[in-house]
Formats: C-alpha cells, structure tokens, sequence
C-alpha cells in the first residue's frame, strides 16, 4: 500500500526523478470553537499525528503533475493557463500556492513534478485541505529561500486559497498548523489572527479519535443557516455592527425574547458562550486544574446537542457512554457535526474499557465505529531523505 512508502520513493518511482524538497504538515482537530469563525472568535486547538507529505522536484518544462499516492490519481496543468478547474478537485489546492506564491513574491515559474501522501482519516474534519496548503506553502518557502515568519506562512497559504477559489475562508486552521512540536494546545484568536501555545495535559492523558461511521450529505446549508441565524440576533443587538457576538454580554440576548424566535437566539448563545469556554479553558490549563478544563469541553458538547443542534443520537450516546468511565476526562463532538467523531480525553489505562463499550455501540446503531489513536504532532516541517 503506498501509504506505507517512503514519499522520496514513490516521487521516484512517479517521475524518474528525486523530490527537491518534501514537507510534511499535521491534522488539526478543533477542541473547542469550532463554529466561532465568523464572529473573530477564539478557538482551542491540537495539531495530531497524522499527516499530509508533500514532495516536489523541478520540471524542464511549464506542465505541473501532480500525483496523489493514496488514491492513485494524476492530475494535470500547465503555468500558463493556471486556474481552478472543479474535476481537478485536490491539485486545486497546490495550483492556487503555486498561483499566488509566484505572483505575490515575484518568483520564476518553474515546471513541477507533486506527489501527495497523507495519513488523515477523511471526512472527519482534521483540515486535510489546509494541511496540503501549508505543506505546499512550506515547500516554496524552503526552494525560493522566502524569509516568512510561521505566521506570515500561514497568512500567505491562507490568502493563496481565498483568491484561487473566489471564497473567504477561515484562518483558524492555517494558524493552527503553525504551532511548534510537542505536547501543546493553541488557541487562535480570529479578531487579531494570531496563536498562542499552552501546555496540553501531561502523561497519562491520551486522546482517542472515534470515527462514529454515521453518514451524512453535506451539511453546509445547515451550518450556513446557524451562522444567518447567529447574524440576525447581532442585527438587533449591534446594528451598525460595531460589535462582534464575543462581545455581547449573555443578559443582552435574554432582552431578544419575542423579538427573534428562540432557535436563533438558542444558536447565538452557543457561539457567545464557547468563546467564553476557550478563555475558561485556558485558563484552567495554565493552573494545570484538569478536572475544571475537562468540564468546560463536555458543557461544549451540551450546548451543541441542545442549543446549536448539530450532534445526532450516535454522537450522544459515545459521549454518554464515555463519561460513564471514571478515567474519562471529557468526550464530544468535533468537526462539523450532524455525524462526524467524537474526541475524548483519558487515561491510558481505561482505553479498554472505552473499547469495550463500542461494541454495544455496534449492536444498536448499526455502524462500526473506527477508533483512531492520537497524539500532538510533529509541527510543520521538511523532510529528510
């Protein structure tokens, strides 16, 4: 399986020539404010071990190749006629670094030869686009010798991808991936874009991903919805807009009852408190009060089951189930919710018993759950051959 092949390999194998650079660039899991974007809120994040790797080698012409090992694909395009195109799907991602890195920085285009190998599970919301992005934006980094902080990197990768695909993305992930090697969180604050690292738990604390296998179409409407709905209580609280919902206290929305229906105004208290669980979370880390940090996240996950409504009964039950087991710290639902895995936080030695119980999980849901084994990554970084 190629997966299991060294990247420099599989480049040579590809194309009959070594990579010039590889990189290699983590998952991101969202722990808590995930659905804050919008509002220049803040977010608790973890880079984990898996990866998506990136090699590339010059070409002697203007064509750029692009080979995703996992999947054994191959696109194609050519720098002359460099732009999004919907069946290129993945190498959309690499065109728009290459588009925007030679633009802006005033760099000779050069033909390239990519291969693509990634160990993300897909799916499950990790930022395995952004990954790509930030591997791809490392690599020009390196071969053009860029003097670009970790940051102004991520900015750049950031931008490259909102000009490519005529669309304002999120900045979180970009940051996210920023952060150093070791066993740290980060919380990105969207209003100034920057992160700050904070020690994660020590030993024995592990995180266990659990794919639930519930299947979903795409709930982009569903979330865009949330965020309209988010939109319309600020509207009425702030309407010239001077303010952000991190800045709305919880009273103001109570003054709303009768004038938005309470949907709206249930989905704006979820994005109001979790800004404010990310402080709380911080800073129950940085006094090393485990237990209080544990109960801020699983608050997380009650509010998006009962006042954002995107959890589902599967999610619920694996959360439930988990916190049952004295060594669990906390479990809930990350990603983009209506289906997706859940996170939980744990000591080593209750990993079994936490298995145990999917079993049932089985028997009455009719998914088979795939747990995933997890740890902080080894940051963004160049490969050696």
């Amino acid at each position: 399986m190629s997966a299991m092949k060294d990247i420099f390999a599989i480049h040579q194998s590809e194309y009959e020539a070594s990579p010039d650079c590889a990189s290699a660039a983590p998952a991101l899991v969202k722990i808590l404010g995930e659905h804050t974007d919008f509002t220049d809120g803040l977010v608790l994040a973890a880079c984990l071990s898996f990866e998506v790797k990136v090699a590339v080698s010059f070409r002697k012409d203007n064509s750029l190749r692009f080979h995703a090992a996992d999947f054994n694909e191959r696109k194609r395009a050519n720098i002359a006629t460099l732009k999004y195109k919907r069946e290129d799907r993945w190498a959309n991602h690499i065109k728009s670094i290459c588009d925007y890195f030679w633009r802006t920085f005033d760099l000779e285009p050069k033909g390239l030869n990519v291969t693509i190998q990634s160990t993300v599970p897909l799916g499950l919301g990790l930022g395995i686009s952004t990954a790509l992005n930030m591997a791809t934006a490392y690599i020009f980094k390196t071969l053009y010798n860029l003097d670009l902080k970790q940051d102004e990197l991520a900015f750049h990768a950031w931008k490259a991808q909102s000009t490519f695909f005529e669309k304002e993305l999120a900045i979180t992930n970009y940051l996210g991936i920023t952060a150093p090697a070791g066993r740290s969180f980060s919380v990105i604050d969207l209003r100034l874009k920057k992160r700050r690292g904070i020690q994660f738990l020590p030993e024995p604390w592990e995180m266990l991903l659990t794919d639930s296998k519930v299947p979903r179409a795409s709930v982009d409407a569903e979330l865009e919805q949330r965020t309209a709905d988010c939109n319309t209580c600020l509207s009425v609280l702030t309407p010239s807009r001077n303010r952000s919902i991190r800045e709305i206290a919880p009273r103001e929305l109570d003054e709303l009852l009768g004038i938005v229906p309470e949907r709206k105004r249930r989905r704006c208290l979820h994005v109001l408190e979790e800004v404010r669980r990310v402080s709380e979370a911080e800073e129950a880390l940085s006094r090393q009060d485990y237990v209080n940090f544990g109960r801020v996240v699983n608050k997380s996950h009650a509010s998006l089951r009962s006042l954002y409504e995107i959890s589902c009964p599967e999610i619920d039950w694996l959360t439930k189930r988990a916190l049952e087991l004295d060594g669990v710290l906390c479990s809930r639902l990350v990603g983009q919710g209506f289906g997706g895995s859940t996170l939980t936080i744990l000591k080593s030695e209750e990993k079994e018993a936490y298995l145990h119980r999917l079993e049932e999980y089985e028997r009455i849901f009719g998914f088979r759950p795939i747990v995933h084994e997890v740890s902080t990554g080894a940051g963004l970084h160049i490969l050696d051959h």
